[in-house]
């Protein structure tokens, strides 16, 4: 198939449908955060204790959104390959490429840094900073190729717990570089949620499959073809670690033969069977994404979704403050409330997201591309 790109900013209309559906997912975990009494919050070893029981619908309202961070680390991968490919057909220099991904990278993760950790009272690095940090080191891993760069990543995924086995005992000290990097820590004085290098390994996966659609060579794989066959494999993969219950959990072994024990997997850090999942689910939906913008009829440039993908970063920052002016004027509850305070964010974000994406573009060069 052809991508179609918008004529004035090059897009992928899938990756940004892709980009807003998890944002939107996204904004129902954090609006249930901050509204449902009864919110599960147990996705790792280090924050569930054996024997717990999980009403259903919690659980799956929690579960759904565990396909929010892969994703979205995963495109800003490949949006990292598409845009460096289209701004050298631009005649734009490599080093002005690099440097750009530099700062945006240390902008981002700097927003942790400095803005989250301020509001939390302590030092707090959540998938900002993964994904800042993961941006900068591209600049160099990028220079390795498509192929050493994706076995790099699938031994990461598929190796981390080895290293985590030996030297991370949950819920015991541990030293800050491997904080930083493999094993996440919820402390008094710093939290470490998102260790970069587990996260650093999708956005490296996201990039190999960017360089992959970009490519203007022809194969007996177009990219569908490819997402639904990786996915599948993925989610085969899935299913073969839950069942052999060990390698692979990082120590959330089954409790029982239930869906939700099935789906209980350890996202803090990202065990090879929540990657696994997570992105074999990605990777279809990706799939139908492409397939449908093939259909020019259905590209709509101002629906919502396509607008939230489009200022994802602006969508992520706002919707924070969007839920904190909420919180002052409605009470917490069950789901139900959850769900329509969901729908009434999302009404609010969406004028406020055209009007920035408007903004954005006619002054592409501000500072305003950093986000």
């Amino acid at each position: 198939m052809t991508i179609q790109f918008d004529k004035s900013t090059q897009r992928i209309a899938a990756i940004d449908w892709l980009r807003g559906l998890v944002m939107i997912l996204m904004a129902l975990d954090h609006t249930s955060w901050f509204f449902n009494t009864n919110r599960i919050f147990a996705d790792s070893v280090l924050l569930y204790e054996s024997g717990n029981l999980f009403a259903t619908d919690q659980f799956l309202t929690r579960w759904i959104t565990h396909i929010c961070a892969p994703t979205f680390v995963f495109l800003a991968g490949t949006s990292i390959a598409v845009s460096n490919i289209q701004r050298r057909e631009q005649g734009i220099s490599q080093s002005v490429i690099d440097r750009e991904l530099l700062l945006r990278g240390a902008f981002i993760a700097l927003l942790d840094l400095c803005i989250f950790s301020l509001v939390a009272g302590k030092i707090l690095l959540q998938v900002l900073y993964a994904i800042g940090i993961s941006m900068m080191l591209m600049v160099l891993l990028q220079r390795l190729g498509a192929r050493l760069v994706l076995l790099l990543a699938l031994a990461i995924l598929a190796g981390s717990e080895l290293l985590l086995m030996a030297m991370w005992e949950p819920g015991g000290e541990l030293p800050l570089w491997l904080a930083l990097t493999f094993a996440p820590v919820f402390g008094e004085t710093y939290s470490v949620l998102y260790p970069a290098l587990p996260w650093l390994a999708i956005m490296m996966l996201g990039w190999v499959f960017g360089e992959r659609l970009m490519s203007k060579q022809s194969g007996l794989w177009p990219v569908e073809r490819l997402l639904i066959v990786s996915g599948l494999s993925a989610l085969v993969l899935f299913v073969v670690i839950r069942s052999i219950d060990d390698y692979g959990n990082l120590f959330m072994t089954l409790e029982g033969n239930t869906l939700v024990q099935w789906l209980h997997i350890s996202k803090y850090p990202p065990s090879l069977a929540y990657a696994a999942l997570e992105l074999g689910l990605m990777a279809i939906i990706f799939a139908l994404l492409i397939r449908l913008e093939s259909i020019k009829s259905v590209v709509n440039s101002n629906g919502p979704v396509l607008v939230f993908g489009q200022t994802a970063l602006f969508f992520y920052l706002v919707h924070f403050c969007v839920l904190e002016v909420l919180r002052s004027v409605l009470e917490r509850g069950g789901l139900e409330q959850t769900y329509w305070i969901t729908l009434l964010v999302l009404i609010i974000l969406y004028p406020i997201c055209r009007i920035y994406r408007s903004v954005k573009w006619r002054h592409p060069q501000s500072l305003l591309r950093f986000l």
